[in-house]
């Protein structure tokens, strides 16, 4: 992006962690209400891995979001007057 490979390389690997969380969270809370359900098993939270991926996932936007403005300010600072 821009010449920014290594900023985007680190958003995509942020983003790509706190979806694969979110995907695990999803997966354990499914394993769990098949296993209370069919096994009386005792309810455990799993909660905590789908905030966290979610705050994960939002802290990768936020950096690409700040990353992108930063590109605008730079761009617009070497941007030719009219006529120039």
């Amino acid at each position: 992006m821009a010449g920014r490979r290594l900023a985007g390389l680190g958003q995509c690997l942020l983003a790509l962690a706190g979806f694969g969380m979110v995907i695990g969270w999803f997966v354990l809370l499914a394993l769990q209400s098949y296993n209370e359900l069919l096994n009386d098993a005792p309810p455990k939270s799993v909660a905590w891995l789908g905030v966290a991926g979610g705050a994960t996932f939002i802290a990768a936007w936020l950096w690409s979001l700040i990353t992108s403005l930063s590109l605008l300010r730079e761009a617009r600072a070497v941007e030719l007057p009219p006529g120039g």
